[in-house]
């Protein structure tokens, strides 16, 4: 944190200019803030919005007989969408492993421009062979996004700035779901030569595609290269970053097998990973098929879509209040708890009541789906945070994307077997949110517990000793004594 009121004015400049970087040059014209603005995160949140309709949109096209149209039984759907989660398992650290090394800003339009054509082929299946591959390739070509996103912008932040700002970009997610409701409702008013759900994914495929295109001209490579920064702003911007990190300059844009090697065994990442899972069950799995457990309730097809907005609303608004108090307090464990708590009252409340009472399980879910996108983005900020050097912290965060997991669950609990209730896979989110929610404790004492033991360590070392742990390589990055794991 900036300690003098220089360092602190420049601190929050450059943030603001992060947030809100400016283009000097539009059309041969000097551009000014106030006339033209291009901006980092709500770039990235765009692409990641349409990343988000396409775990929903199946459930939206459902509502509109998509398989029905397309000649297979409903479970067939909830089948091809288990295979798209299930490509993250093994391509996932390969895929942004290769982004780095590619570089992020044009990865990131590569896999964009292919998710969106393949969002688009979605509208052509004739079967479920089709939907199948679809959704394989669909799944390979997304699963680098999101975490290539998170590591992006843990270069351009520090670890008590990030959680927001990143929080800002996940919320897309749920808005995804809340605007996925909106435009299929808009889309499926049409009456032209098509299925109202072919219009759905020609429409969510050609965005994408736009968006990816623009990405290399719109995203700077890393702070020290942003070309809308003064030399003095580049020169401070990577100096912050080596202070909070205690990372090299020269790292930046490397991956070593010791990195490898040190994310493999690193506790941290994979008994986070394990309560990321089950804690972004009710945000992840639920949601791929939201549309279809409102129409549980009663709600017809194009109504069902529409009844789904006002959850996501919430899920977004009060993900962005709980992280800015987050990284106000500088917190992590206790505001993802606190969304838990809210996921397993909401999940009480739709067991509790009789379906009769639509308005009650309705208010549950509401509920539910407030406190559902919290623990996903805060755990990924809090891992990135907690692992300074940037190659490991590309690794931990790649493996960490296999929270998405969830939505392989997901899809093979929320299936037309258990509806219209939907009583047995909600008992399950509910058991598997309660053991997430024991893991999250569980790492917060052992942090806790570290971090008193090396305080303990660095009262008896003398000030060259410290210097040498430092400097030395024998320990790395938050290994070393040093390093005070964040809460």
């Amino acid at each position: 944190m900036p300690i003098t009121d220089e360092e602190r004015k420049a601190h929050y400049s450059l943030n603001r200019k992060f947030d809100l970087y400016v283009c000097a040059h539009l059309s041969k014209c000097r551009i000014h803030v106030a006339d033209q603005e291009a901006q980092i995160i709500p770039f990235l949140a765009a692409i990641y919005l349409f990343n988000g309709l396409d775990r929903s949109n199946l459930g939206n096209a459902q509502t509109d007989n998509f398989s029905t149209d397309i000649g297979i039984p409903a479970a067939a759907v909830n089948q091809a969408n288990s295979l798209f989660f299930v490509t993250y398992i093994p391509f996932h650290p390969i895929i942004v492993g290769f982004g780095k090394k590619m570089g992020q800003t044009k990865f990131i339009a590569l896999i964009g421009s292919i998710w969106g054509i393949l969002t688009i082929c979605h509208a052509f299946v004739k079967g479920n062979g089709s939907l199948i591959a679809i959704r394989l390739l669909m799944g390979a070509a997304e699963c680098g996004f999101y975490p290539t996103a998170v590591s992006y912008l843990s270069n351009f932040y520090p670890r008590y700035d990030l959680a927001f700002r990143f929080s800002l970009f996940y919320s897309f997610f749920a808005i995804a779901g809340a605007f996925g409701g909106l435009i299929a409702f808009g889309v499926f008013q049409i009456h032209g030569s098509l299925y109202g759900w072919q219009y759905l994914f020609i429409i969510e495929g050609i965005v994408p595609i736009i968006l990816a295109i623009a990405a290399p001209f719109m995203l700077a490579k890393g702070p020290g290269t942003a070309w809308y920064l003064t030399p003095q702003e580049r020169e401070y911007a990577d100096k912050r970053m080596v202070m909070d990190a205690a990372a090299n300059l020269d790292s930046t844009y490397k991956l070593t097998k010791r990195d490898i090697y040190e994310a493999c065994i690193d506790w941290r990442l994979w008994v986070t990973l394990a309560a990321n899972i089950m804690s972004t069950l009710a945000g992840q799995g639920l949601s791929t098929f939201f549309p279809v457990v409102i129409k549980g309730l009663g709600y017809s097809g194009a109504l069902a879509n529409l009844m789904t907005v006002p959850p996501y609303v919430a899920g977004s608004v009060v993900l962005l209040l709980v992280a800015y108090s987050s990284d106000r307090f500088k917190n992590r464990t206790f505001h993802i708890l606190g969304g838990l708590v809210l996921v397993i009252i909401g999940l009480a409340l739709t067991l509790s009541l009789p379906l009769e009472n639509t308005g009650g399980r309705y208010a549950g879910l509401l509920v539910l789906l407030s406190g559902s996108f919290i623990s996903s983005p805060l755990s990924a900020v809090w891992l990135a945070g907690n692992t300074p050097e940037p190659g490991k912290r590309v690794i931990i965060i790649s493996f960490n994307g296999w929270g998405n997991l969830s939505g392989v669950i997901g899809s093979e609990l929320f299936v037309p077997q258990y509806g219209p209730d939907y009583r047995y896979p909600l008992k399950i989110t509910l058991i598997l949110v309660c053991t997430s929610f024991a893991l999250y404790i569980v790492v917060y004492i052992l942090l806790r517990y570290t971090n008193w033991l090396r305080a303990k360590k660095l009262a008896t070392m003398t000030a060259d000793e410290l210097e040498e742990e430092n400097r030395s390589d024998v320990r790395v990055g938050d290994k070393k004594y040093t390093f005070v794991y964040g809460l």
